[in-house]
């Protein structure tokens, strides 16, 4: 029987699914510097389901000649150096779709919690500091009626610009590297600009672009420079599509009014600056966390592990595989 590895603490339904097809290793809750290396835990597995974590190179397969296959529960898949796999004939999944519309609910809700600047109010009454009321007492943006500005347009940029449109009235303004059909821009009610227009003319930048070497501070100071001062920023894409230490500048100038980050450069660890400012709202990547969509996204990474080792109904044809050119033909 196959082992595989799950790398991360698991729903217990999940891994006995698994285990209807493999012997099964799991990794117990605690500090991921607590356990063995991941070579060391990989010996003699076939397959290993993971997040956005550990790290899956060239050196990591070397030591693992057994490995068939690498099998992510995320959309993301940057901690995964796919060419290297693809040489090695690895198989690399991960999960799309399953989250898009929790990612879009939680974005949305970060836009609003920065816009709204409901986390420095909190932290104001917490302290102690309510003794009466003012008319500019935490006077932030509105969100409805405004210009929402979204950068990347796959699921989740559509998903959100839907709430934006439908929900609260906003105009929309979308910048990606290939414009949507029309009929989709005119169900969005959303209109392509340059990134320079995006930019200038939104009130509140969602931005959900992928990771890549390409996309790498692809919101820096000269893009932040752009913005309006009342505008905010909100990034639920991947750590290092912003750049935390030119953000955080710009939020103790107020050469932008607020943001609200879920992801970080070099995550978990975030930028210390991005700790002593206000005005910006801080969450530990959890734009997909709510239970049923964590549960999906962990059985599709299951259904393509079970896949990809030739078990199950779908043997051999992993539904959502970035690499399939690696699998024997049918």
């Amino acid at each position: 029987m196959d082992r595989v590895l799950v790398a991360l603490p698991m729903f217990n339904d999940v891994l006995d699914r698994l285990r209807e097809h493999f012997e099964v290793l799991t990794t117990p809750d605690g500090p991921p510097d607590a356990l063995p290396p991941l070579a060391q835990r990989l010996h003699g597995c076939a397959g290993m389901l993971v997040a956005g974590a550990p790290r899956v190179d060239a050196t990591l397969l070397a030591a693992c000649p057994g490995l068939r296959a690498v099998c992510s529960m995320a959309v993301g898949f940057n901690n995964i150096d796919v060419e290297a796999c693809t040489s090695h004939g690895v198989l690399v999944s991960n999960a799309p779709g399953v989250l898009t519309e929790t990612t879009a609910d939680f974005g949305f809700a970060l836009m609003m919690a920065a816009a709204r600047r409901i986390c420095e109010s909190e932290h104001y009454l917490r302290a102690g500091r309510w003794s009466d009321w003012r008319y500019d007492l935490f006077a932030g943006a509105d969100v409805h009626g405004s210009t929402l500005g979204v950068l990347g347009m796959g699921r989740i940029g559509q998903a959100i610009a839907r709430r934006g449109a439908l929900g609260f009235g906003m105009r929309v303004i979308y910048h990606n590297r290939s414009r949507l059909e029309p009929a989709v821009e005119q169900a969005l009610g959303a209109r392509w600009v340059t990134k320079e227009e995006l930019l200038r003319h939104c009130d509140h930048l969602v931005i959900v672009v992928p990771y890549s070497a390409q996309s790498h501070h692809l919101v820096g100071a000269a893009e932040l420079a752009l913005m309006k001062p009342t505008a905010t920023l909100t990034n639920v894409a991947r750590g290092g599509v912003v750049d935390d230490a030119a953000l955080a500048e710009a939020l103790r100038e107020r050469r932008i009014a607020a943001a609200g980050l879920d992801v970080f450069e070099g995550e978990p660890a975030v930028h210390p600056a991005l700790l002593t400012v206000p005005n910006v709202v801080l969450t530990p990547h959890i734009a997909s966390a709510s239970l049923p969509t964590r549960r999906a996204m962990a059985n599709l990474a299951a259904d393509n592990l079970i896949a990809a080792l030739g078990r199950g109904a779908h043997a051999g044809r992993p539904p959502t595989a970035l690499n399939p050119q690696v699998l024997a033909p049918p």
